[in-house]
This record gives structure tokens, C-alpha cells and sequence, in this order.
């Protein structure tokens, strides 16, 4: 049996990262949501009256939710390849990539809660 593992090239795998890209984006509507947001919140972290680092601090942040939720989709496509039945251990996957994605949402919060209160001197 033929290995499912194509030959590496840095051409390839940047080829299939975007391809995979595409696909969130075109087929998963809290990714889309999380695009826009990671849009939104970039601008808004570099026009707030702060210092660079702050600003890159905020910025920076916003990539954990995305990833987050890159992982999650990738935990579902999964699932749904190995089966289409309600399953137990399905179920604990898919609410495992959620929670996934609702830690990296409040961590991001956190961080930019910790780091406005700072930058404003509010604390």
C-alpha cells in the first residue's frame, strides 16, 4: 500500500496550506465570523493611542482564536470521515475542538483586557 503522504516541497505544502485555507473559509461560517473579526480588532489595535508593543501585543493575539479554530475544523473533518453516525467519542472530539476554541476566545479576551487596563493605567 502506497503511502498518503505526497513528496515534501516548500512550494507544495504552501500550495496545500491555501488550499486548505480556501476551503475553511468557503465552508465554515465561524471561521468566516473569526476573519472578520481578526480584521476588525487588528485595525482597532493599531489605531488605539498606545505603544507599539501594545499595539503588536493585541494584534499578535488575535491569530490564537484563528488557529483555534483552523484546529477545531480539522477535529470535525475528521470525525465526519470516520463516521456519520452519533457516536460517543464522536461527540467528545467535536466539543473538545469547541472548547478548544472558546479558551482561545477568552485568553485572547484576557490579554486584551490585562493589556488596555495597563496601557490606560486603569489598574
Amino acid at each position: 500500500m502506497k503511502p498518503n503522504k505526497p513528496k515534501y516541497t516548500l512550494f507544495k505544502n504552501a500550495t496545500y496550506a491555501m488550499e486548505g485555507f480556501v476551503e475553511i473559509t468557503k465552508h465554515e461560517s465561524s471561521f468566516k465570523l473569526q476573519l472578520v473579526l481578526f480584521v476588525v480588532m487588528n485595525i482597532v489595535s493599531w489605531m488605539l493611542p498606545i505603544c507599539f508593543f501594545n499595539s503588536a501585543v493585541l494584534s499578535l493575539s488575535l491569530f490564537i482564536p484563528i488557529i483555534a479554530e483552523v484546529t477545531n475544523s480539522a477535529i470535525e473533518r475528521v470525525v465526519d470521515l470516520v463516521t456519520v453516525e452519533h457516536h460517543i467519542m464522536a461527540k467528545r472530539a467535536k466539543d473538545a475542538g469547541a472548547t478548544l476554541v472558546l479558551l482561545s476566545l477568552i485568553l485572547t479576551g484576557l490579554i486584551w483586557i490585562v493589556i488596555l487596563l495597563d496601557a490606560f493605567k486603569i489598574v
